[in-house]
């Protein structure tokens, strides 16, 4: 029967169908199957789960079918254990205050005192006029100290640029996050489906045998796999596809859980899988030399072999693959003098494979879900010159999204790593990351030089304003005049502001992304 989740309880067991995720936390009774947990551990390929061994709530399945007996009760899982952290970095993050409200609370009453004391002094110094230049005086400091400007310097800067991070696909959910952003000078990438696509393909292949030749080879290998739901032998098949040759129908397919699969293809017995299948099947792989790697896991990668007729035919070597811009953002970050780390929970080994290829010198691997927000923790607390930003796309990401200064989530990702994050880039293109940190520099300066149009405009006027020139040249500011200064110190805000919309133009591919070379040279920093 089919229950509501909530209704499940500790002991009840569920069935669990190939395509179904996982309803609770709990341990298989009956059954095996390859388990896609990337959504809690954020890592590409399948774990293979058999009678005895536990599984997450959440997790899909997908091959065999499994009856799990049910271990945690609703709101113990891990899924929600991961949930409440989020919700505890929430509350923990103490809001940034805004410069231009501080001020204001200063200002406002220095203007009213000065005009007052205008007006008192302008009485008390007599003559025919007194009272006219008594009003002129404190109704020309009144109107020329306005604070429009001083008010619309940050608003507008804001507007101005978060208008121009979503016309480039960046989000950012408020004002204090441009502010810290620009703080920035550390970045944190999770590795799975952010610095990698977070599904694994062929990216090399090695043959054993010249009967058959290795595309034929290739061709019967995808024809076993032609109908596998398993993420490896969906690889072999696109990795045919990609080289045009069309796998023809198998036969008699025996799937063997978490080895590989057998099959008869065009005449041919076809086995695919890791080599305890291989030789279990009785394929000699004693003769081979190590062209192909023959354990899982060299370089980062997983090897899978093919026999065809019991003849050692191809090994394919998996990996992840890195999206190809990866390693550009990783150098316009480092020509922003922004240093950069790799936080995942794969091998120490696959690690640093990856962070090799993309350029990034420090890594923290082996890091379990619930840990990596501790990780964040430590870094914001190494890194006393800036902030913490955490790029992420998982479940698992969740919590560091929140414990950083600044989340950044990939729009591809998980909904809860999008509800974490400050930033959500709306592609899954990464170079977006150093252009939403050089956003936020620009939009910062915005504001600074727009506080300080507005400071030197009020420095200038209201002593003017105030009649200081006139003993001397008789110079008394109009009340109108004063109107048209303060109008005039508004306008070149607004327009210093809109100098943001040529922020971030042209780039690679016509994206509207910023290029290597230009961040470098903009910030003065080497780049290669």
């Amino acid at each position: 029967m089919d229950v509501p989740l909530e209704e499940i309880s500790p002991g009840d067991v569920a069935i669990v169908r190939p395509g179904e995720r996982i309803p609770s936390d709990g341990v298989i009774v009956e059954g095996a199957s390859s388990i896609d947990e990337s959504m809690l551990t954020g890592e590409p390929l399948p774990k293979d789960r058999s009678m005895g061994e536990r599984v997450t709530g959440g997790t899909l399945n997908l091959t065999g079918m499994l009856k799990v007996r049910i271990t945690a009760p609703s709101g113990e899982t891990v899924l929600d254990q991961i949930i409440r952290l989020v919700e505890e970095a929430i509350s923990s993050k103490a809001p940034v205050q805004r410069i231009a409200d501080r001020v204001a609370s200063v200002f406002v009453p220095a203007v009213i005192a000065i005009a007052a004391l205008s007006f008192v002094v302008w009485t008390a110094a007599g003559g025919q006029h007194h009272l006219n230049l008594a009003f002129t005086a404190a109704i020309a400091v009144l109107v020329v100290a306005c604070p429009c400007a001083l008010g619309l310097a940050t608003p507008m800067a804001i507007m101005v640029g978060m208008g121009r991070g979503a016309e480039r696909g960046i989000l950012i959910k408020d004002s204090p996050t441009l502010e810290t952003a620009a703080r920035v000078r550390t970045v944190i990438f999770d590795k799975t489906g952010t610095l990698t696509a977070g599904e694994p393909a062929v990216v090399g292949v090695t043959s054993f045998d010249e009967e058959p030749p290795t595309e034929e080879a290739l061709r019967l290998a995808a024809g076993a796999e032609k109908h596998s739901l398993h993420p490896l032998g969906k690889a072999i098949v696109e990795y045919a596809l990609e080289r045009r040759l069309e796998p023809p129908e198998p036969s008699d397919v025996e799937v063997h859980q978490g080895s590989g699969v057998r099959a008869v293809v065009e005449e041919k017995v076809v086995v695919v899988g890791n080599r305890a299948l291989l030789e279990e099947m009785g394929v000699d792989l004693a003769h081979l030399d190590n062209r192909g790697n023959t354990g899982e896991g060299g370089s980062g990668g997983t090897t899978v072999y093919c026999a065809v007729d019991g003849r050692p035919s191809l090994a394919l070597v998996f990996r992840d693959r890195i999206k190809p811009e990866a390693r550009e953002a990783v150098e316009m970050l480092h020509a922003m003098g922004v240093r950069t780390v790799m936080l995942t929970g794969d091998t120490e080994a696959a690690a640093r494979e990856v962070a090799a290829r993309v350029g990034i010198p420090e890594v923290v691997a082996e890091v379990k879900p619930d840990d990596k927000h501790r990780v964040v923790r430590e870094e914001k607390l190494r890194s006393r010159r800036g902030a913490v930003a955490m790029v992420g796309d998982g479940i698992n990401d969740a919590p560091a999204l929140e414990e950083s200064d600044v989340g950044i989530a990939i729009g591809a990702g998980e909904d809860i790593a999008k509800e974490s994050a400050d930033i959500v880039l709306v592609g899954d293109d990464l170079r977006a990351v150093p252009n939403a940190l050089e956003l936020s520099r620009k939009t910062n300066r915005i504001i600074r030089e727009n506080l300080f149009f507005a400071f030197v405009y009020n420095v200038v006027l209201i002593p003017v304003a105030a009649g200081a020139l006139y003993p001397a040249f008789g110079i008394m500011l109009n009340p109108v005049l004063a109107a048209a200064a303060m109008s005039m110190s508004s306008i070149s805000v607004v327009l210093n502001s809109l100098r943001l919309r040529g922020a971030l133009r042209g780039g690679p591919g016509g994206t509207g992304t910023t290029s290597v070379a230009e961040v470098g040279g903009r910030y003065g920093a080497a780049t290669s």
